[in-house]
């Protein structure tokens, strides 16, 4: 029996891997659940899933969580030191999904530990990529990437070496405005930029795939989970979500993963590996998909693709001050208090400001992305709606 833990259990990704073991509860034992503040939904998890642990991110809602379970024996804890103290639990392995930079201490902490983490909180390395893949490499940890387009690629390489690799090209669907103009996208709303065509995903991340920031946080995600150099990972627009990213080989064989868009399907691979198990997805049909097409991304409409290629090459904390940055202008966004496109140029504005020494510690990090998400705010005052 696997002993597992879920950071981030409710959402969209905690939620389909919990489906997943739920249809298998011999082979895998509920060691920790945790979410930010939704504390019915971990408590309802925690106890279908016999939790032996269940941790609440906002320290204000211990008691609520505390009544929740009570009468069960399960443990209860709260607060940012609680969700570290529940990394460090032995375990087999870890889905790290706690959405953005709020993941990044317990991913390291779990990291530390030298086992499997199943990584779907791709803001954690984006922010201090170099650190955690350093942290993986000193304790032997199995580090098992998740988004659908990094699993692709792991999968892709399966045949290859890195030594190997001419490219890597990461898919996007281009999310819900990919035909529109940039003037008609300054009267887009939240409810019309959370309707992805394709994928079932958080309001976070919907946003970043409607922004294509999302593509630009998994190119930088890229380069570290698959070093082969910046100038060797492109992006490729491919509205059907078919195929989710391929490797060109030196011999200039490209390999290329589909599958049906579910996010249980790479969730799937990384709890099983190095096996595979069954799923409830729909097998692909490719007579009835009929074509797949492919164009090159818009940059002067997606501005968010050229700022990570930019904050990548920068390095040092560009990457977590870039992160900090979106993070606040989409909270603005999805709270009516900006407009579409303001969130790309709080963005820039931020990352024009910045200026330290390159991060040797996590504080380290951890200072840069307070610093953004202050120098982020300032300008948010400035542009509101």
């Amino acid at each position: 029996m696997r002993r597992v833990s879920i950071f981030g259990a409710t959402g969209s990704v905690g939620t389909s891997t919990l489906d997943l073991i739920g249809r298998d509860r011999d082979g895998y034992q509920v060691v920790a659940l945790t979410a930010h503040r939704d504390v019915a939904a971990l408590a309802a998890a925690a106890r279908q899933h016999d939790a032996k642990l269940a941790v609440i991110g906002d320290e204000a809602l211990y008691t609520d969580l505390r009544d929740a379970l009570s009468g069960t024996d399960i443990e209860v804890a709260a607060g940012p030191a609680a969700l570290v103290e529940a990394a460090r639990r032995d375990v087999d392995w870890t889905m790290a999904a706690i959405v953005g930079c709020a993941g990044l201490e317990p991913t390291l902490a779990a990291l530390e530990g030298g086992r499997t983490i199943a990584l779907a909180n791709k803001e954690s390395l984006v922010s201090a990529g170099s650190l955690m893949m350093e942290a993986a490499h000193a304790s032997g940890a199995t580090l098992l990437p998740v988004d659908s387009e990094h699993n692709a690629i792991f999968q892709c390489l399966a045949g290859g070496r890195l030594a190997e690799v001419r490219k890597i090209t990461l898919t996007a669907s281009g999310g819900p405005f990919r035909t529109l103009s940039q003037e008609a996208m300054r009267a887009v709303t939240p409810a019309q930029a959370v309707k992805h065509p394709n994928w079932s995903m958080g309001a976070k991340i919907s946003v970043d795939s409607a922004t294509m920031m999302n593509k630009g946080l998994e190119f930088i995600e890229a380069a570290h989970l698959f070093p082969v150099g910046l100038d060797r990972i492109e992006i490729l627009v491919h509205p059907q979500s078919v195929i989710h990213s391929m490797v060109e080989f030196r011999d200039c064989s490209t390999l290329a993963q589909l599958g049906s868009p579910d996010m249980r399907i790479p969730i799937a691979h990384a709890l099983a590996w190095p096996e595979r198990i069954a799923t409830p997805c729909a097998p692909l049909d490719l007579a009835a998909i009929g074509r797949l097409d492919f164009e090159a991304p818009d940059e002067a409409r997606f501005p968010a693709l050229r700022l990570a290629r930019q904050a990548a090459e920068a390095g040092g904390a560009y990457p977590a001050v870039l992160n900090a940055a979106n993070e606040v202008a989409v909270a603005a966004f999805l709270a009516e208090r900006i407009g579409f496109l303001e969130i790309a140029m709080i963005v820039e504005e931020t990352l024009t400001a910045y200026s330290a020494p390159a991060p040797r510690r996590i504080e380290d990090i951890l200072e840069a992305d307070r610093s953004a998400r202050a120098a982020a705010g300032r300008i948010l005052e400035r542009v509101q709606v």
